[in-house]
């Protein structure tokens, strides 16, 4: 069961600003652990070989020869085989430290199909696929949440009506919207308090709300006095994120798009990745020590053509990359079985070929993390599934 109440709902309730692009959902979930654990999705269909470079693989160079990928392209080599694309640059430091980490050639169960709306619903939902036949009811982490005992609803906030699927279900949880554009006056705030004061449940939630943007606008007004700048969208989600993660809330989830990058690759590709840094090294700056006990997983719903198009993009595709982060796991590594750029190599002729299931990466962070068993990862949050050969990702 999502909980969410909007600041604009507070003045107008029905008003929905779903479909702005500024307004990205953060969903949190308190639960008895002391790990932490951030869920970002990458919306767009991220091209995983941009990202991770195969640069060792002699075919690369050849499927695409204007998106200057290795060393013509200024990537940072990694381990010989792999480089990091240079828009990454400011997380190798992580990397070095290992709290930076890859699995490459994976994906859902998701084929062929290659739409945004059904490999993100899939990517949430965590369930296999079955051509017309796939009933999404909730979301892999809402059924992680359903396992686990002792569980708590956390209070956060949401502006329209961007719920995620990913943390939607029985279990409670709650979200909220950052809007830069949007603040409640002191006679609001005390009107609301009025209003409420009939409904306890309501009163605690107003009370708790309006706590949350009187520290987040303290937060502001400091930095501005400070001769700092107002934060990004991208960046004040990390914040929040990381406020509430030194409180009660354990799992977070939230999504950066910007990846569908059908042409001029090598310049659409580089203010999402700036971003997915930024939120990294935000995340990390503002948990302080709780970092060590951090697992972000950042996932796409697939990935992209091995080979260049036309216009200098990328077509959508199948097998991908996934990005891991934070102190609690084994990073400096990339994991999986690379399967090869070849012609007879790629999925039918066209795409990476996925060599295994990401949710089963998500599910040994889980393991690891939390310490569920193979079998309830395996049939209960992620129905179908077999972790079989992905090793353990945490310390």
């Amino acid at each position: 069961m999502a909980v969410s109440l909007s600041r604009r709902g507070f003045m107008a309730l029905g008003c929905s600003a779903a479909a702005s692009p500024l307004l990205t959902p953060v969903t949190l979930a308190a639960a008895p652990w002391d790990q932490r654990l951030v869920v970002i999705i990458l919306r767009g269909a991220m091209d995983g070989v941009d990202v991770v470079q195969p640069y060792g693989d002699r075919a690369l160079a050849a499927a695409r020869p204007t998106l200057l990928t290795g060393e013509a392209g200024g990537a940072i080599d990694l381990d010989g085989f792999y480089a990091l694309h240079p828009a990454l640059a400011d997380l190798m430091p992580m990397w070095r430290a290992g709290e930076l980490g890859f699995a490459h050639a994976v994906s859902t169960p998701y084929r062929d199909k290659r739409s945004h709306f059904d490999g993100q619903d899939l990517l949430e939902a965590g369930t296999g696929f079955e051509e017309g036949t796939h009933t999404i009811r909730d979301g892999w982490l809402n059924r992680l949440l359903q396992v686990t005992p002792d569980l708590a609803a956390e209070t956060a906030y949401s502006v329209g009506q961007g719920e995620m699927l990913i943390l939607s279900g029985q279990a409670q949880a709650a979200s909220w919207v950052p809007d830069t554009n949007l603040a409640l006056s002191p006679q609001t705030r005390d009107l609301m308090r009025l209003v409420a004061a009939s409904d306890p449940l309501f009163a605690d939630a107003l009370g708790d709300a309006v706590q949350i943007v009187e520290s987040l606008e303290e937060e502001e007004d400091t930095a501005m006095m400070a001769g700092g700048k107002r934060a990004p969208g991208h960046q004040k989600l990390a914040q929040f994120t990381a406020s509430r993660l030194r409180g009660a809330t354990r799992i977070a989830a939230f999504s950066l798009g910007g990846w569908d990058t059908h042409n001029r690759q090598i310049g659409r590709i580089k203010p999402p990745l700036q971003a997915l840094s930024d939120v990294l090294l935000t995340l990390k700056a503002e948990l302080g020590p709780i970092w060590g006990q951090t697992a972000v997983v950042a996932m796409t719903e697939f990935g992209r053509t091995a080979r260049e198009n036309g216009s200098g993009g990328t077509d959508h595709g199948t097998g991908g990359a996934m990005v891991m982060a934070g102190g609690a796991l084994r990073g400096g590594k990339v994991y999986g079985d690379w399967p090869g750029l070849g012609e007879r190599d790629l999925y039918k002729g066209r795409d990476l070929m996925p060599t295994a299931d990401v949710r089963a990466y998500a599910a040994s962070t889980m393991r690891g993390m939390f310490g569920l068993p193979r079998d309830v990862l395996e049939q209960v949050v992620f129905p179908g599934l077999d972790m079989g050969g992905v090793p353990d990702l945490t310390l």
